[in-house]
């Protein structure tokens, strides 16, 4: 591993890591948004300290002085999530234009698409590196790798079928079909 990665215990969410996906209309990369519970305090002073070591080889990069505005890849999800899967969490986005290795806990290559999901656990090993490009300035994560962990209930929202209740399909007569079809 070089000095710029490290290996996150997590639980994935967004996880486009079979498929490319562009977001608002950028080019497609492979992605994974990773939640650390902030009781994970081993883990987050881990993500810190490389942030803050990045941050400051990073400062030639911002003409020799810390940007104002410094965008940091580590963030609170309570503040910035209306979303109860983000609650008491952390995250940060990884992502990438290669799709990364994926491993099942003894190391071997994940085939089957359905065995990696937002909402398992897994180790992501990211690259923190420092950007300047288009007038952002910050801290970013490159996508390496993906070791699943363990399973976990999906986010991947509703089935799309709950709520229906069963319907009387029968039909009188024809005139009456588009007053039962409306309710």
């Amino acid at each position: 591993m070089n000095a710029n990665e490290i290996i996150i215990p997590c639980r994935l969410s967004y996880s486009h890591i079979w498929e490319p996906a562009s977001v608002n209309g950028s080019d497609p990369k492979y992605s994974v948004c990773c939640l650390i519970p902030k009781t994970d305090t081993r883990t987050l002073t881990r993500i810190n300290k490389l942030i803050e070591q990045v941050k400051q080889d990073g400062v030639s990069r911002w003409g020799g002085k810390l940007p104002k505005k410094l965008k940091l890849p580590l963030r609170d999800g309570d503040a910035e999530r209306d979303d109860e899967n983000y609650a008491g969490q952390m995250f940060l986005n990884a992502n990438s234009g290669l799709q990364p290795k994926v491993i099942d806990a003894h190391r071997n290559e994940v085939m089957d698409e359905e065995e990696v999901y937002s909402g398992c656990y897994a180790n992501v090993k990211v690259s923190v590196y420092a950007f300047n490009a288009s007038g952002n300035q910050g801290i970013g994560c490159g996508l390496v790798a993906i070791q699943k962990t363990k399973d976990g209930p999906r986010l991947a929202g509703s089935t799309g079928v709950d709520g229906f209740e069963d319907v009387d399909v029968e039909v009188d007569d024809e005139d009456d079909a588009d007053a039962d079809y409306l309710g």
